[in-house]
């Protein structure tokens, strides 16, 4: 992105110098010769940084023009960085701007290397400022969503999470039957529990079963209850899965996992609310509102004749994906600060730990802290520590030392931009360890 610099100065020749020095360095660049013409263009085009002379007028030397434009440009845009450029004898009204919020003066003549260092420098402050802006703005908007909300203890901070918890949110206000898919251990529990907490079935009953480990003889025993003598074994009356559910949420946990026979039954009582109890003639009537979960691959499995078409779309009014750890990475340091509060990990653990790709998801993190809770329970915290079962990415780069982040530094002249870009890290990354290092920008 080409970053646009405006220049305001009433001699030609400065516009002429400044324009040929930014564009060089790639800077779009748009000139103005007086005051009014610079407050029109702050006004309708996007400039990130001004640089204006004190004076506009050949007579005067006071630098109150530039003083008026300074204060009526921050009217505008109250977050435009500007860097003055004074002669000597206006130097204690520059000071006074840089006192009441400009970037930077420069005296003139100016030095060319330090001008670009200071706009390098201001551009990258001003987007990281916009980054922060934009953050909080988010996290007001996030707040405001699940302020009353109840999450049931899930941990998240990436936008695919925020995003899928929104949706549960929504889905928990209807009572439409909703279907949670996603990889063993990536949290679909949760979301079910997210559902039933803040709909309005919160007072009635929630009754989970595993629909993948019900034995095969014993499925319709178990939904729909029996009656004593029914079966083998069986010496009073049962109350099944669907009856005790009534009135409120039943959560089939693994549904992919249930054999065809338990499916067919299954469909009937979702579409008519009707079944009899094992042994029984009488027909019994519920209303339940049913969420189902499977880390199976559905519409596969009906192609293999393995579940049925019919059952599939009366399950899935709405569906609700989770998706594996490793693709919300954001999400891993905030689990793994619940689930280790208080201990230190490495820059080099933490970008490790964000790239590694959790084939047991959160289960498999929230095993790792506890081991490591046990065997470390002291001191900060390295990958070793972790004992993953499988290598961490062999692609992710060394963790630059802080003598190589000085030395790229110092030969970037400080712009912040080139030294992250010479590391392979985000700007936010390298402010991060900059901070963490105690290394002055």
């Amino acid at each position: 992105m080409t970053h646009k610099i405006l220049v305001v100065d009433d001699n030609q020749a400065v516009l002429d110098a400044l324009s040929l020095l930014l564009e060089i360095h790639d800077f779009s660049v748009v000139t103005a010769t007086n005051p009014f013409d610079a407050l029109q263009i702050v006004r309708y085009q996007r400039i990130e940084l001004v640089i204006q002379d004190m004076n506009f007028t050949s007579d005067t030397t006071s630098g109150e023009e530039g003083k008026a434009l300074f204060y009526e440009l921050r009217e505008i845009n109250p977050h435009l960085p500007i860097i003055l450029i004074t002669a000597w004898t206006e130097l204690a009204t520059a000071i006074e701007l840089v006192k009441a919020g400009a970037a930077d003066y420069l005296p003139k003549p100016w030095d060319d290397a330090k001008l670009l260092v200071c706009i390098g420098n201001l551009i990258e402050l001003g987007s990281a400022k916009k980054i922060v802006a934009t953050h909080n703005r988010h996290q007001q908007e996030r707040e405001g969503t699940f302020k009353n909300a109840d999450l049931a203890g899930l941990i998240f901070k990436s936008t695919a999470m925020e995003r899928l918890v929104t949706m549960a949110l929504q889905v928990a206000k209807s009572d439409i039957s909703a279907l949670i898919t996603g990889p063993n251990g990536s949290g679909k529990e949760c979301i079910a529990h997210i559902i039933q907490k803040n709909s309005p079935l919160v007072s009635q009953p929630f009754i989970k079963v595993n629909a993948g480990a019900l034995p095969q003889e014993l499925i319709e025993a178990e939904l729909f209850g029996a009656e004593a003598g029914a079966y083998t074994g069986i010496t009073k009356q049962r109350i099944g899965r669907f009856e005790a559910a009534d009135g409120g949420t039943l959560f089939l946990d693994e549904i992919g996992n249930l054999p065809l026979s338990g499916q067919i039954k299954l469909l009937r009582v979702l579409q008519t609310g009707e079944f009899e109890r094992l042994g029984s003639t009488q027909t019994r009537k519920v209303n339940v509102r049913v969420i189902s979960a499977t880390n199976e691959n559905l519409l596969q499995a009906i192609q293999q004749g393995r579940f049925r078409e019919d059952l599939y779309y009366r399950l899935n009014v709405i569906e609700l994906n989770v998706p594996a750890l490793c693709e919300r990475q954001d999400d891993v340091l905030a689990l793994i600060s619940h689930f280790l509060p208080h201990r230190e990990l490495t820059i080099n653990t933490e970008q490790a730990l964000q790239h590694y790709k959790w084939p047991g998801n959160v289960r498999e993190l929230e095993n790792a802290c506890k081991r490591v809770a046990v065997l470390k329970p002291t001191g900060a915290l390295t990958v070793d520590d972790f004992v993953l079962s499988s290598q961490v990415s062999s692609q992710q780069k060394a963790e630059p030392t802080k003598q190589e982040i000085e030395h790229a530094m110092r030969a970037h002249q400080g712009v912040i931009a080139k030294v992250a870009r010479e590391f392979g890290l985000s700007r936010q990354a390298l402010y991060r360890r900059l901070q963490k290092m105690g290394i002055d920008y």
